[in-house]
């Protein structure tokens, strides 16, 4: 009689198992360092009165937007962005939970690269610095939290920055009313390699 062993057998039986299983589920190391530092460090920043109220503002005053002002908005700020006109930029810079951002992003020692909120379509509502596009509704960081009603922090792929050669993550969560509804998600890029 052939003695076949655990591999022989589900060898046999057509099985196809990972022998090890931190394999298939183990997330980077930087992973549980960034949602701790989210967590502890940047939600409080967010849940606060100043920001909560300039995404309801947003909100009502977009309460019925469309998606082609959507992108009227979107394609307006980009254009901006590479033109450097900015006047669309400096308004949303100048806005009090804007400069309350920055004043945050200032105080994270470089920790915290980008800092921004959004209202529920995706909108940015107040910026510490100029991010690239005014919607983020069609991106991961929207998608992943705010789309699917998630209470997760969604946390990317980290990358090389090329220009400060930093290793950077964006970390993005649901933001909520006093009343537990979704009404944004906030966005921090992090300078791994500072925390």
């Amino acid at each position: 009689m052939m003695r076949w062993g655990y591999v022989g057998t589900v060898a046999a039986l057509g099985l196809n198992l990972c022998l090890s299983p931190l394999a298939a589920s183990a997330e980077p190391a930087y992973v549980s360092v960034v949602r701790e530092y989210v967590e502890t460090v940047v939600k409080p920043m967010v849940n606060t009165p100043i920001v909560r109220k300039a995404i309801e503002d947003q909100n009502a005053k977009f309460d019925n937007i469309t998606d082609a002002n959507i992108q009227v908005l979107d394609n307006t700020y980009r254009a901006e962005v590479q033109s450097g006109g900015w006047e669309m930029v400096r308004r949303l810079l100048n806005k009090p939970v804007s400069r309350y951002l920055k004043t945050k992003q200032d105080d994270s020692q470089g920790i915290i690269i980008e800092f921004f909120v959004t209202d529920r379509h995706g909108l940015n509502v107040g910026q510490g610095t100029m991010t690239t596009d005014y919607w983020q509704g069609d991106e991961d960081k929207f998608l992943k939290t705010f789309a699917k009603q998630s209470d997760e922090i969604f946390i990317d792929r980290a990358e090389r920055d090329e220009q400060t050669q930093l290793l950077e993550t964006q970390a993005s969560f649901v933001i909520k009313d006093e009343n537990g509804q979704p009404i944004g998600i906030a966005t921090v890029t992090i300078a791994i390699d500072a925390l």
